[in-house]
């Protein structure tokens, strides 16, 4: 058993370091478990009281490779011994470059692209969509309800889930248009799957009039499975009609994978299950296995459209954030991670399953891949939400020895996110411990 608890969590020494986190850092720094951490490796945490609990949140999707994988440390190490950072706003450096260029080749697509790196996923966002309205000369951005793209002013105002993360804020960026997101397990009553997409994709296309007119869209931008918003895999027919569209009227199709990616679904992005090519795709989360580093790639066109001295920021390409995620590509580009990534996927789908059939608080399970999650309810007919349960369920497993977070525009939803390095033993051992707090729940 890897799960070993020496005292209640949080034990004294959490204790303490939890009062100087609450007497020195904002109110408003949310945290879903009071786990304080000592040491982390693969998808094993030690806390500063001796307890060793299994990770099922992974840093909310960041340590797919797992944390402080030995030859991710390794690249850190040895840039860190040869500079540290010289700005890509000043001088070129080989492993900005070397990176770029992977990313070009790895994402959807067999057109020329070209990279733009930062720190984080919001910049990403922000750049894609800067870059779309520079290239189109266009203003509007067509965004859907659930979708979570950051906290900067333009990602804020992109992001759903207004009373989690906008309120008491703004006033927010104009010209931004958010449609319903098809979410097939929430459709109307009585109303079959194909009549719900079909729906949805006829709103989508009265949007069009009603909200934004093709010669002002500027992009469309979307997760091909919301993170946030509850691991819901948009449909198939629903992303090929956004291809469509932005095929017709000229605007730029952007997906955001910062979650999805990194072999999160089964692949390097969740958008090569659709076979739909977007013409810019944006990254962040795992690509640096825990240092802050995003980017947004997209046609070459598209990218370099702005003037120069236009993007760019003093972080972008930090060369040891980009040692670290060229070793994370290294890593994932081999058949044997696929395959690890596959099994996680078809295990925790087979369990959760399983969980459907015999839990009637578990209104659906749904993802794709190893991108799993659990919707909670107060009854399956009326799919009522239900947030407090889902919140017991979570203390519950974490006091049992591992680390949870809840998703969903409703907060009824436990995400699995654990890191692809996990072994069999180890998952299902965490599997039990939750199905253990559903059984008591």
């Amino acid at each position: 058993m890897t799960i070993q608890l020496k005292t209640a969590i949080p034990g004294p020494k959490s204790q303490a370091i939890l009062e100087r986190r609450l007497k020195s850092m904002p109110a408003g720094l949310a945290k879903s478990t009071d786990v304080v951490v000592a040491d982390a490796k693969g998808a094993v945490v030690q806390d500063v009281d001796g307890n060793t609990l299994l990770d099922f949140a992974g840093a909310i999707g960041v340590m797919n490779i797992g944390h402080c994988a030995p030859k991710v440390v390794e690249a850190i190490k040895a840039q860190a011994e040869k500079y540290i950072h010289t700005c890509a706003l000043v001088t070129t450096f080989e492993p900005m470059v070397q990176l770029c260029e992977a990313l070009n080749e790895i994402t959807p697509g067999q057109h020329a692209k070209k990279t733009l790196l930062a720190g984080s996923g919001s910049e990403a966002v922000e750049n894609a969509i800067n870059i779309a309205r520079y290239y189109t000369k266009r203003k509007g951005v067509i965004c859907f309800e659930g979708g979570y793209h950051g906290r900067t002013l333009l990602t804020l105002s992109l992001t759903s889930k207004h009373g989690l993360f906008k309120k008491g804020f703004g006033p927010f960026g104009g010209d931004i248009y958010r449609l319903p997101s098809p979410n097939v397990y929430r459709r109307p009553a009585g109303m079959s799957e194909k009549d719900f997409i079909d729906w949805s994709i006829l709103q989508l296309r009265n949007a069009l009039i009603s909200q934004v007119d093709p010669s002002d869209l500027a992009a469309i931008l979307i997760e091909p499975v919301q993170g946030e918003g509850g691991f819901i895999p948009i449909p198939q027919a629903y992303l090929e009609e956004i291809r469509k569209i932005c095929n017709e009227t000229g605007a730029v199709m952007v997906c955001d994978e910062i979650q999805s990616g990194f072999f999160r679904t089964g692949k390097f992005f969740a958008s090569e299950h659709y076979g739909v090519v977007p013409d810019m795709i944006t990254s962040a989360k795992s690509l640096g296995a825990g240092l802050p580093i995003s980017a947004t790639t997209g046609r070459s066109e598209i990218m370099d459209a702005v003037h120069l001295g236009g993007v760019g920021g003093t972080y972008g390409g930090s060369p040891v954030t980009c040692a670290a995620a060229l070793e994370v590509i290294k890593e994932m580009r081999t058949p044997a991670f696929k395959a690890q990534a596959e099994k996680v996927g078809a295990i925790i789908e087979d369990r959760l399953n399983h969980w459907k059939e015999k839990y009637s608080i578990i209104g659906d399970v749904r993802g794709l891949g190893p991108m799993r999650l659990v919707e909670f309810v107060k009854d399956r007919e009326t799919k009522t939400p239900d947030p407090d349960l889902t919140l017991k369920i979570i203390r519950d497993a974490v006091s049992k020895g591992i680390i949870l977070i809840r998703a969903g525009l409703f907060s009824n939803c436990i995400r699995l996110l654990p890191p692809l390095v996990i072994t069999e033993d180890q998952l299902n051992e965490g599997l039990d411990v939750l199905e253990g707090a559903i059984a008591r729940a």
